[in-house]
């Protein structure tokens, strides 16, 4: 039997995370992970290779008893991120409404008419961050989809959404040409000038904006000030920049955890890097456009030192 490595190594990170909360970095025997999951002693350690190979997991304490792991620094914080992202209700929100949609345009196209929409909570698609969605985030993101025209169908008097419902032909459009992203297809016709003022006090972006001009003054060293109304700019450009959802959710997150950590007592600047680091490489200019180009550009600025090839 061949084993998914791709689709068990996130699992094993966190079963591993679950198991060394007293000590992060310590080590623990996986073999009852790989037991649970079918996999021979050797698909076992093959696995928590392949966690070595993403840098997630350790070996360092595997011995002739069986393969134990622990978790890297990178695999901690992959962790800590995924828990609080978990958290996000907007991101949670965001995934229910993505996967339902996406579901439902495979039963219209598999020829189910009107399925219980519960049901996608047995597939997938219903996965968010390795959590299994709710019944009420399902219900509620019915509602949503129902509500911008997406999807249609019969509800009940105790739920908000249709609890049976198909994919209408725009609920197919976001679909085949946005991928289910829903804020991409809403803004799909939008357009209009932007300037971007980031001053001594704040940035302001106007919505429905693809052209704009940038006005910042910055500094040569590390100005937490600076990083301040950086952030705060990332966060007001996110609804204009066209990102999927996971990244503009992603960007939001990265830009107030810089905002935070530049308004604290210690500020640690490794952390405004890393964090910085983390939003150029979703800022591409393939993925966010000129305007998400000359936020990197100057957020390299404020934060000298990270990357600033394309």
């Amino acid at each position: 039997m061949s084993a998914d490595f791709s689709a068990l190594h996130e699992p094993l990170v966190e079963w591993v995370y679950d198991r060394t909360r007293t000590d992060p970095l310590g080590g623990v025997p996986i073999t009852e992970f790989g037991q649970s999951h079918g996999l021979t002693e050797d698909q076992t350690y093959r696995l928590l290779q392949f966690c070595k190979g993403q840098r997630l997991l350790g070996d360092r304490d595997t011995t002739h008893d069986g393969p134990e792991a622990n978790l890297t620094p990178r695999g901690l914080e992959w962790m800590e991120e995924r828990r609080r992202r978990r958290s996000d209700p907007a991101a949670r929100a965001a995934a229910a409404r993505k996967g339902l949609l996406v579901w439902l345009w495979h039963r219209k196209h598999d020829d189910i008419l009107l399925p219980a929409v519960a049901d996608v909570l047995n597939d997938p698609l219903s996965l968010f961050e390795g959590e299994r969605l709710t019944d009420r985030d399902i219900d509620r993101a019915s509602a949503y989809l129902t509500a911008k025209g997406l999807i249609k169908g019969d509800r009940n008097a105790s739920s908000d959404g249709p609890v049976q419902a198909e994919i209408t032909a725009e609920g197919e459009d976001c679909v085949d040409n946005y991928q289910g992203d829903i804020g991409a297809y809403e803004r799909r016709n939008t357009g209009g000038n932007t300037t971007i003022h980031i001053g001594q006090n704040t940035g302001n972006i106007a919505a429905n904006s693809r052209d704009f001009t940038l006005n910042a003054t910055t500094h040569s060293g590390v100005d937490l000030a600076q990083v301040v109304m950086a952030a705060r700019a990332l966060r007001q450009a996110v609804p204009i920049l066209g990102l999927p959802e996971d990244d503009a959710a992603e960007i939001t997150q990265l830009a107030t955890r810089m905002e935070e950590e530049a308004t604290s007592v210690n500020p640690d600047p490794s952390r405004l890097q890393r964090w910085g680091a983390q939003t150029l490489a979703v800022l591409s200019p393939v993925a966010s456009g000129a305007l998400g180009s000359v936020l990197a550009a100057y957020l390299g600025v404020v934060l000298p030192g990270l990357p600033t090839g394309g």
